[in-house]
Formats: structure tokens, C-alpha cells, sequence
């Protein structure tokens, strides 16, 4: 467990892994509330040690997790540049074109990066505790009031269920081929945006090729099994709502209770 991929499922025993799908669904969602309602330094204190307390109860090793995100870093820093130098708020004390800085748009940007990072770990919870079977039915069974719609709810459950299982390969496929480049001698930066752009190629394009070749032998084997469409498909295993995840939907209601009193009546 030194490198966790983002939406490799770790088998355990802790309280999260024994929860019902549906109710880790519903309690990521309250808790991604938590963090979206977020406003100040003790809503983000709170929405911190929430998240915390998530990753704890999952029973997952903190510092696997900063290694997992460690490579994310220059999305972070994407999301708090656009967030800072773009912001309108406050005076600007540097300003350059159509770029300004000030200190409620730094502010800002920090705030939208500590919201990601947040949601990163609960998503990293929801996905390492639930296996993608899980997190299929669990989308299936929310998604069927569609169905007066004629939307093709088992279809797309099923595609999502396909992509929960097959991104932890693909990552590690990258992994693979990234070095198998470098060692060929293969070089991933260059100089200016064109050269930065061509540099990607070499680990591109065969990741592209290894998923369609994979997403051909899927196809090859549902066929060969008489796959013919996920409508009216039984489940081996019936799962259940137990009184744990009834508990664990009231926790999540009463932290969300918590931020939304601290945002409109602490100030």
C-alpha cells in the first residue's frame, strides 16, 4: 500500500469498508457539501478535519495518500493561479495585462486548491473502500427513477462501473510505459508550449493504443460471454442498509448541520 491509485480499491476491515454502497454514496455527498459550504477559517478547520476523520475511519495511511497526489501537484497550482490572478476582489498590489494580484484573490486561490484537495481525499475514500461492482449498484439503484425517462440507466451504470475498474490499470500501464520511454531515451519536456506539447507524445499516444487495446478485449470477452445489454440483470448478492449506515448517514448530516450553522450565524 506505499502507492495508492486513484480508484484502486484496498480491501480491509474498518467501519467504512462494512458500510452499505449507497450510504458511503449519499455520506460522500453530504460531506462534499461540508466542504463546498466552506466560508471561513473554522469552516475550513472543520471541512479539514472531516476529511480527516474520513481517511481515519477508512483505515487508509495518510502518507500513501500525499504520495498518490504528490505527481497532482501542478493541477493544484493551476487551479490556484486561475483563482488568483484572475480575481477582481480587493486591491491589487501587482498587476500585469490582463493579471492582477491582491490579497483576496490569493486568498481565493487558496481556498478553491484546499477545496479540490478535499474532495480528492473523499473521493479517494469512497473509491478505495468500495469495490466498483459496489459503486455500479450503488449508481444503478439512485439512478432507476430515471427510467420513467427511458434514460438507459443499467447502461450507464455499467460504463461507469467499467471505468471505476479500469482506471487503477491504466495508471499503472502509464506508470509502465513512462518508463520503459525514459529508458529508451525518451525526453517528456521541452522548450516552450510546442516543445512541452510534442514532448507528451511519446507517453500519449501508446497509452492511447493500450486502452483501446484493452477496451477491444472487453468488448471480445462480453461478446463471448453472451453479453447482450444490461437491462434485466440479477445480482449475485442483495445488498442491505443496516443500522451502521443509518448511523454513519446521521454523522454526515450532523457535521453538515455543524458547517451550516457555523456559515450563517458565527461570524
Amino acid at each position: 500500500m506505499e502507492n495508492l491509485l486513484l480508484g484502486q480499491y484496498v480491501p480491509s476491515d474498518s467501519f467504512v469498508h462494512r458500510m452499505d454502497a449507497r450510504a458511503k454514496l449519499l455520506g460522500f455527498l453530504l460531506l462534499l457539501a461540508v466542504v463546498l459550504l466552506a466560508a471561513d477559517g473554522f469552516g475550513y478547520i472543520w471541512a479539514a478535519a472531516v476529511t480527516a476523520a474520513a481517511v481515519l475511519a477508512a483505515r487508509l495511511p495518510a502518507k500513501s495518500l500525499v504520495v498518490s497526489f504528490r505527481g497532482m501537484w501542478p493541477f493544484f497550482l493551476v487551479i490556484f493561479s486561475m483563482n488568483a490572478l484572475f480575481s477582481k476582489s480587493g486591491e491589487a498590489f501587482w498587476s500585469w495585462w490582463i493579471f492582477r494580484l491582491s490579497v483576496a484573490g490569493i486568498l481565493q486561490g487558496i481556498r478553491a486548491a484546499a477545496n479540490m484537495a478535499f474532495l480528492l481525499a473523499l473521493s479517494a475514500v469512497l473509491l478505495y473502500t468500495t469495490p466498483p461492482v459496489q459503486v455500479t449498484e450503488a449508481l444503478e439503484s439512485f439512478l432507476k427513477p430515471l427510467k420513467l425517462l427511458r434514460v438507459p440507466v443499467e447502461e450507464i451504470a455499467m460504463i461507469l462501473g467499467i471505468s471505476f475498474r479500469f482506471l487503477p490499470d491504466l495508471l499503472t500501464e502509464t506508470e509502465k510505459i513512462r518508463r520503459a520511454q525514459l529508458a529508451r531515451g525518451a525526453r517528456f519536456s521541452g522548450r516552450g508550449v510546442w516543445g512541452k506539447a510534442t514532448g507528451v507524445l511519446p507517453l500519449v499516444v501508446p497509452v492511447f493504443l493500450s486502452a483501446f487495446r484493452r477496451a477491444d478485449a472487453l468488448s471480445t470477452a462480453m461478446e463471448a460471454r453472451a453479453y447482450r445489454g444490461a437491462a434485466g440483470r440479477t445480482h449475485r448478492t442483495l445488498s442491505q442498509l443496516r443500522a451502521m449506515d443509518g448511523a454513519a448517514l446521521g454523522f454526515c448530516l450532523s457535521v453538515l448541520a455543524v458547517q451550516i450553522f457555523a456559515g450563517y450565524f458565527i461570524k
